[in-house]
């Protein structure tokens, strides 16, 4: 979004945008609520999905069986967004959980291409909220965010082509190929003989210091919180006068939902309090195997932890892996070389599709 000329482009509220309803001399977006876990029957075949606040696979927890029940809320060809700002489309018929919200438009049917713009363009104005702010059903429809227009309504059509035109010429950037690699690893790895590990044999686990990102005025250092789009950063900020950051070259985990990122860089993590990162470190991790490590680790939590079932420490670190090995020991080779060759398959393919237009 920061290559285009937004000068003439139009303010709107989500409200008027998206579907609201009255409740309780408020004004709030249609949201989910919380269902006991039990009362979940899970039925992979012909389940409906369930969007939780985790920001791995599609905010997907798993497949369950339609149930009579108030709190059981279904929404279909629509946009979720959490209170951390977990946000994606979803065409199909899915129920949400609590604190997460639906977004359906008011006068035009969403479609793929609209909604992944829309989404774009919602993400840019939520660096604003950190996860001390809690992004309310109530609080949403007063965010306002910048649209293209025509004869004053939003242009749809230059949203659709915007989209198209992305999936053409962009998809040899960074986003697209982690995203692969991603895909790849938690789909099409034949994981049979790799090895589990806990997560506490393979790393140093620490916690920042105690911090939050209302402490900070704006500046170059990556500030990293539980949320779980851009790497887990909120924003960029200045540290204190002789402050330390904390190290590069790590996975940090959210226990809101387990979602995982690797750190090339130094610094500021979100301490203090039960949503503060944990942090691993280990003497072999490097920016491959970080990739690798991180994708199953957030595979892995992602089944186990969602906002009524935040992680800890404590549990986070019992939580098991599975790995590739090599004479009983993690197979780093292995891993660097897989998002290698990753890389090199997907820059050969785009370069054939590129070169067909």
């Amino acid at each position: 979004m920061n290559k285009l000329n937004v000068s003439q482009w139009q303010s709107f509220t989500i409200s008027e945008l998206f579907i609201t309803e009255s409740t309780k001399n408020k004004i709030q977006v249609p949201t989910g609520a919380s269902i006991p876990k039990v009362s979940l029957i899970e039925q992979e075949n012909g389940g409906l999905p369930r969007i939780t606040v985790t920001g791995v696979n599609n905010g997907i927890i798993g497949h369950y069986k339609e149930m009579s029940e108030p709190n059981y809320r279904v929404f279909e060809n629509f946009i979720s967004i959490s209170f951390l700002g977990t946000i994606f489309y979803h065409p199909y018929k899915a129920s949400l959980d609590m604190k997460v919200h639906c977004l359906k438009l008011r006068n035009k049917e969403l479609n793929a291409n609209i909604a992944l713009f829309l989404i774009g363009v919602i993400k840019k104005h939520l660096y604003s909220f950190a996860y001390d702010d809690q992004l309310s059903s109530t609080v949403l429809p007063t965010l306002s965010i910048r649209l293209p227009i025509r004869n004053d309504i939003p242009d749809w059509e230059y949203m659709e082509n915007f989209i198209d035109n992305i999936y053409v010429k962009e998809r040899d950037s960074q986003y697209y190929i982690d995203c692969y690699i991603k895909n790849t690893l938690v789909q099409k790895v034949d994981s049979a003989s790799w090895r589990e590990y806990s997560i506490d044999e393979l790393f140093n686990i620490k916690r920042p210091v105690s911090r939050t990102i209302k402490q900070y005025e704006t500046g170059s250092i990556p500030f990293v919180s539980s949320g779980n789009f851009n790497n887990g950063i909120d924003k960029f900020v200045t540290p204190m006068d002789n402050e330390i950051l904390d190290k590069g070259n790590c996975i940090t985990i959210s226990p809101v939902d387990g979602s995982c990122f690797y750190q090339a860089i130094d610094f500021l993590g979100r301490g203090g309090g039960g949503s503060s990162i944990i942090l691993l470190y280990n003497e072999k991790l490097n920016e491959k195997n970080g990739l690798f490590i991180s994708a199953v680790i957030g595979k892995t939590l992602s089944r186990f932890y969602q906002y009524n079932d935040m992680g800890s420490s404590a549990s986070i670190r019992k939580e098991k892996i599975k790995l590739p090995v090599k004479n009983d020991v993690p197979d780093w080779e292995y891993m660097e070389q897989f998002i290698d060759n990753l890389y090199d398959k997907e820059r050969e393919k785009t370069k054939t599709i590129l070169s067909m237009h």
